[in-house]
C-alpha cells in the first residue's frame, strides 16, 4: 500500500482530466514534483531502501511482494536526486541489486528505473539484460518496452534503431506492441511530428503482414484532438498518410477514418 501510495499517475492518466493537453509541460511537472520528493525524503528513502534488503532467497509471498515493490519505489525516487554524490550513491545501488537480484522483479525494477536515467549504468544494464535472457521472448518484451517507455530525449532514436534489432519482429504482435504500441503510450516522446511520422510509417509496413495489429497500433492517435493546435496539425498529417496509403486495409482505414472525423 505505501508503495502505491507514493507511485504518482502516469501521464497518460493525468492527461485524461485536461481539456488541452501539453506533453511537455505535464511531463516536467510530474517529473518536477518526483524530483522534489525524492529530495524532500532523500534520508527515509535511503533508511527504507537499506532496511528493505532481501535477507533470504525469493519467495513468492504477499509480504515479500510488498517489500520489494516499496523497494522499488524508493530505488526510483532515489535516481532523480540531482547531486553528484547522490546520483552516483544512487546507480550504484541501481546496477548492484540490478546484477544480485535472484528474482525478475528486482531484477526488471533496478532496469526500469535505470531506463530513465541517462548513465553508463543504464546502457550496461540493458546490455547484460538482454545477453541474459535473449531466448526469452517474454523477458525480452519487457526489455524492449523498457526502451521505448523512457523519457529520454533520444527515445524515439532508440525505438528506430530497434526496429533493426534481432530481438524485434514485425511479423510478431507481441514484439510489435512491446516496441511500437508501447512507444505510441509514450505521451512526451511520441506526442511530436517526428514520433507521429514514425508511427503512421510503421502503421503502413505493418498494415500489409497484419491488418488487426496495425488497427490496434494506429489507435495510438485517438486522443490527437486533445493537443495544442500545432500537434494536431502533425497528428492529422500523419493519419492522412496513412488513410491515403496504397492498398490500405479496411481495419486501419475504418481507425483512421473515425479518428479524422
Amino acid at each position: 500500500f505505501v508503495a502505491e501510495a507514493l507511485t504518482l499517475p502516469g501521464e497518460s492518466t493525468l492527461a485524461e482530466a485536461l481539456d488541452i493537453v501539453d506533453p511537455d509541460a505535464l511531463h516536467a511537472a510530474r517529473n518536477g514534483l518526483r524530483r522534489h520528493l525524492a529530495e524532500a525524503l532523500a534520508d527515509e528513502l535511503n533508511a527504507t531502501y537499506a532496511a528493505l534488503a532481501p535477507s533470504g532467497a525469493y519467495q513468492p509471498t504477499a509480504e515479500e511482494a510488498g517489500r520489494r515493490a516499496l523497494r522499488n519505489v524508493c530505488l526510483s525516487y532515489l535516481l532523480e536526486l540531482d547531486g553528484d554524490g547522490s546520483q552516483k550513491l544512487a546507480r550504484k545501488l541501481a546496477i548492484e541489486q540490478f546484477r544480485s537480484a535472484d528474482n525478475m522483479t528486482d531484477q526488471f525494477g533496478a532496469l526500469a528505473a535505470l531506463a530513465q536515467t541517462d548513465c553508463p549504468e543504464r546502457e550496461q544494464a540493458l546490455t547484460e539484460f538482454y545477453e541474459r535472457w535473449q531466448h526469452e521472448a517474454l523477458v525480452v518484451d519487457k526489455w524492449l518496452a523498457a526502451q521505448s517507455g523512457s523519457r529520454l530525449p533520444n527515445t524515439l532514436a532508440t525505438v528506430k534503431q530497434l526496429t533493426a534489432h534481432p530481438a524485434f519482429d514485425i511479423g510478431n504482435p507481441n514484439k510489435v506492441y512491446s516496441l511500437l504500441r508501447n512507444f505510441g503510450a509514450n505521451l512526451v516522446r511520441f506526442n511530436t511530428a517526428e514520433g507521429y511520422a514514425f508511427l503512421a510509417e510503421q502503421t503502413c509496413i505493418l498494415d500489409a503482414r497484419n491488418p488487426q495489429v496495425a488497427s490496434r497500433l494506429a489507435r495510438s492517435f485517438d486522443r490527437w484532438k486533445k493537443f495544442d493546435g500545432e500537434r494536431q496539425k502533425h497528428a492529422r498529417q500523419a493519419l492522412e498518410s496513412i488513410r491515403d496509403h496504397a492498398g490500405l486495409s479496411r481495419d486501419v482505414l475504418e481507425v483512421v477514418s473515425k479518428a479524422l472525423d
